[in-house]
């Protein structure tokens, strides 16, 4: 049968939503990989049609089996292909002939073997694509939609409770992903859909994603990575995420599918590939957790309603020592504890045992438990405050005072409107189910809470720019369109004065720049300049001059010019006898009281990848660095400077002058817009060094390397 023609949105649809499902493979062994998903459906309500598929029976479980694909009475919406992998393919082909327009695969034995397995699964996809399916797998654990009672899957998780709930978790790995699910549970966090991708053949992270995030029923996006091919489609789903306004959480291992790249540049020496990856989601607003347990802190965090108007924290507690150490950590992950209003701390002195402190933190001591009004009213004071933000209540044990302590919390809870977590020390274990049954986000330790309560500040802070960036009036850049395959390519590497034009020409401010072959033309141009000069080796083949002692300062006579460019040759003629040498370049000398180091790396997964960073010689020791995905605007360039750890340089120190940050963030979005622009021709580009002084930043040496016709750019 011919199918029908299906739209990839459709069949992704059919995927997530079927309404019914042919289970290819089924077993009347319940317990086995190819008849747990059948027991699931049925023990878990699924109301669709179920279809097992095995010439070995005529009945599973009381449903009618059918001996073949072809033999299904109609076209499922969704397969479960639960089948050895030599079987796998023939199967497909068949779906596909019959109609069906979406198969989650769990048979193993294809890329995760190696080559020849990698060719199979290539070729399954291929199979697939030809008649319009989607697949998701194989080698997976395959899904659930808890909304729905889609049960298509053979995971432990499915045998417990699995009640839906806002969180859409999509993982790579399955046994990891499960545990994820199952600490979720625990925690009484709801999975409205878990997803394990496995080999990702066909539909991968980032598209599963896309596609629960627009169920209205999901406010949070989850996902385990172990390795990303496709960075443009991150970014879209992020950009989908911010529209929707649903935080997407994610927990990342190992390095991505970077492959080899020769870094000519100091950019791309640095272009660590986790470093760009942390950097690019960050910028996109996507919050990234270290591990498992910090990524359920943020879902739990972000899972509840509430919405902070700002980053100050507000720290309640029993003890002096914990106050001290969550507002030490508050400061290192980018919260505030600010000062209380006179207003509210009279509103405290007035509550408070005159051995309590009424700052922040306050420490409500613990005279709560004769008087629980004391905690109740102070952190409704404090939430009270228009500086706080964001609140967190530490108290431990209590046992014998749960459920006073549950009701004064959800009194808090009633009488304010701001975000507040418990941190709950050697919580009894029905103090945490109570709380969180009453919807308060409840922690067991300090600097977790406030972690969490740090991811919940940023995404909203994110999501507060990105509405601003919306309604403000947005001013183009105007890029001048760039010819890349004009004349003067050398082997994939570009004459530096034909680059530093192309730069300028984007509105990059470059240090003007000329060729002299010669020393008449060397000293001609010192003539043309009329003030000091430099002169600087030029080779196809000596990427860092300095390295080969191919740079001379402050030549301001005919004589000293002339024995410079003699100097020149010879030294790089000794250092490298088989380089081409086209001449020096001769260059005026430029001002600047501090070196930035910038540049741009074609990252293999996310594209042009911009890098600013403290410049010099020691660039690589120090890895000073910020990273953004290109393009982005001049405000995206100020936070890249205040992420470098020697910012405070760029405002004076010792007696030198603050240097203009707006005229540096301006330089690097209009290089990201001609990066941009560049792609995929661009391989690297440095700039180094940046000398920033009274008139701006000015680039003075540029090494710019071009993608190698022979091997066309990704």
């Amino acid at each position: 049968m011919t199918p029908l023609p299906c739209h990839r949105a459709d069949a992704i649809a059919a995927l997530i939503h079927p309404r019914s499902i042919a289970v290819i493979g089924a077993s009347s062994d319940l317990s086995k990989i190819n008849g747990r998903p059948l027991k699931h459906l049925m023990d878990k309500g699924y109301t669709g049609r179920i279809l097992p598929v095995n010439p070995k029976y005529a009945q599973i479980a009381g449903l009618t089996c059918y001996p073949t694909v072809a033999n299904l009475p109609e076209a499922a919406d969704l397969a479960i292909v639960a089948v050895p992998a030599s079987e796998v393919f023939k199967s497909i082909d068949a779906l596909g002939q019959r109609g069906v327009r979406a198969a989650v695969i769990f048979s193993s034995g294809f890329g995760e073997t190696g080559p020849e397995g990698l060719a199979m699964e290539h070729a399954l996809a291929e199979c697939a694509r030809s008649h319009g399916m989607v697949l998701c797998g194989p080698n997976c654990l395959g899904f659930v939609n808890a909304f729905e009672n889609v049960y298509a899957t053979f995971s432990q998780y499915a045998d417990g409770e699995t009640g839906p709930g806002p969180i859409a978790f999509v993982t790579q790995s399955g046994a990891f992903g499960t545990a994820i699910a199952a600490l979720a549970r625990e925690r009484g966090l709801g999975l409205g859909y878990f997803i394990n991708t496995g080999n990702q053949a066909d539909l991968d992270f980032s598209e599963l994603m896309l596609s629960v995030i627009e169920d209205p029923r999901i406010r949070v996006a989850a996902g385990y990575l172990e390795g990303l091919d496709d960075g443009a489609s991150l970014i879209r789903l992020a950009r989908r995420c911010r529209e929707l306004n649903k935080p997407l959480v994610l927990t990342k291992v190992g390095r991505m599918a970077s492959g080899q790249r020769a870094a000519a540049s100091h950019t791309g020496a640095l272009a660590v590939t986790d470093a760009v990856f942390d950097a690019v989601i960050r910028q996109y607003g996507v919050l990234r957790a270290r591990n498992e347990e910090q990524m359920l802190d943020m879902l739990e965090a972000l899972s509840q309603d509430r919405c902070p108007c700002g980053n100050g924290l507000g720290i309640a507690t029993q003890s002096g020592g914990a106050g001290v150490m969550m507002a030490d950590r508050a400061e290192e992950v980018g919260l505030v504890v600010p000062e209380l209003t006179p207003a509210t701390t009279s509103r405290l002195a007035e509550v408070m045992p005159a051995f309590g402190a009424a700052g922040n933190p306050v420490d409500v001591t613990g005279q709560f438990v004769a008087r629980p009004e004391l905690l109740r009213e102070s952190v409704v004071a404090l939430l009270d405050d228009p500086n706080i933000h964001i609140g967190i209540v530490w108290l431990q044990l209590m046992t014998a005072h749960v459920d006073t302590l549950v009701h004064i919390f959800c009194e808090i809870r009633d009488r304010t409107t701001k975000p507040l977590f418990v941190c709950w020390v050697a919580a009894p274990a029905d103090a945490m189910q109570k709380l969180r049954a009453q919807g308060i986000v409840v922690f067991t330790a300090g600097e977790r809470a406030v972690e969490a309560a740090a991811a919940l500040a940023r995404h909203h802070a994110f999501q507060r720019k990105a509405l601003a960036d919306k309604s403000a009036a947005v001013k183009a850049l105007h890029i001048m369109p760039v010819d890349a395959t004009a004349g003067g390519i050398v082997d994939g590497v570009q004459p530096s004065v034909q680059a530093t034009e192309w730069l300028r020409a984007a509105g990059v401010p470059m240090a003007a720049v000329s060729l002299a072959r010669d020393e008449d033309q060397a000293v001609a141009q010192w003539r043309a300049v009329g003030s000091p000069v430099v002169l600087k080796i030029e080779s196809p083949d000596i990427t860092h001059k300095t390295e080969v002692g191919g740079v001379i300062l402050k030549l301001n006579d005919e004589g000293a010019v002339r024995e410079a460019y003699r100097t020149l040759m010879q030294r790089a003629r000794e250092a490298m006898p088989h380089a081409r040498l086209e001449g020096v370049l001769v260059q005026g000398m430029a001002q600047g009281h501090l070196e930035l180091v910038v540049g741009v790396q074609r990252d293999p997964v996310f594209g042009m990848i911009v890098m600013v960073g403290l410049g010099g010689v020691l660039v690589e020791v120090l890895k000073d660095v910020a990273f953004r995905h290109a393009p982005f605007d001049a405000d995206e360039a100020q936070a890249m400077l205040r992420e470098l750890r020697m910012t405070a340089l760029l405002d004076g120190v010792r007696g030198q002058p603050a240097v203009d940050r707006t005229a540096i963030a301006h330089m690097l979005s209009r290089l990201s817009h001609w990066a941009a622009a560049m792609h995929p021709l661009l391989a690297e580009l440095d700039l180094n060094p940046v000398l920033v002084g009274a008139d701006g930043p000015i680039a003075v040496d540029c090494v710019m390397v071009l993608e190698d016709q022979r091997h066309p750019a990704r």
